[in-house]
């Protein structure tokens, strides 16, 4: 097995890039999936984001409201920090609870952790590689205000609140430009796919020979 960490920033295309190494085999884990499970109503990351933020974060469904969340947190460094506190632990239990199962199931296999806050969580130092995503700050913004229905100025807020892209290439292995055409991005994703399942493979036989 490998777990590759996939990052970059805002509207980079991890997306994109995730869903080509899934349809190659990939085993895709998505840090925002994870999120989603562990602030279900009545959770402790739940009962924490309300006791600190409030009942104006839920929905009329008393799941949280991101956007209302986004919108508190983007706004302030200190309130970013503690919902990070409150959410990347129980996450980064998520994704271990998430690898053990694959792992169980498919020794083999690749498994890409699609998190963009892989570096900020912490969790790159349970990668064995990093994998980066990268994209020019107007392509950002063209696609985070078309995707994600955000104005400039709150797209360009989110992306200050990460980490710059410059210095998440600093953990990379492997760099990808979300902006190339797709066909040159698919043919990248093919090459790295292949490098790691042969690694993936390549561990697996060592462990079946160490094993009595």
């Amino acid at each position: 097995m490998v777990v590759v960490g996939l990052t970059g920033g805002l509207a980079s295309g991890k997306t994109t890039v995730a869903n080509m190494f899934q349809s190659l085999g990939a085993r895709i884990i998505d840090a925002d999936e994870l999120a989603r499970i562990v602030v279900k109503p009545g959770k402790p990351a739940w009962r924490d984001i309300v006791k600190e933020f409030g009942a104006q974060v839920l929905a009329p469904d008393h799941t949280i409201n991101r956007q209302a969340l986004a919108d508190i947190v983007f706004k302030s460094p200190r309130k970013l920090h503690v919902l990070q506190t409150i959410i990347h632990p129980r996450v980064a239990r998520e994704q271990a609870k998430q690898v053990n199962i694959i792992q169980h199931d498919a020794p083999h296999a690749v498994i890409i952790y699609d998190a963009a806050l892989l570096l900020e969580a912490g969790a790159h130092t349970r990668m064995d590689h990093i994998m980066v995503v990268t994209a020019d700050r107007a392509t950002q913004l063209a696609r985070a205000c078309r995707r994600d229905g955000l104005t400039k100025a709150q797209a360009l807020r989110r992306i200050r609140r990460q980490m710059p892209l410059r210095h998440k290439l600093d953990y990379a292995d492997a760099v990808l430009d979300g902006t190339w055409p797709r066909a040159q991005l698919r043919r990248a994703v093919q090459s790295l796919y292949r490098s790691y399942a042969n690694e993936a493979k390549a561990r697996t036989s060592r462990r079946s020979l160490k094993t009595p």
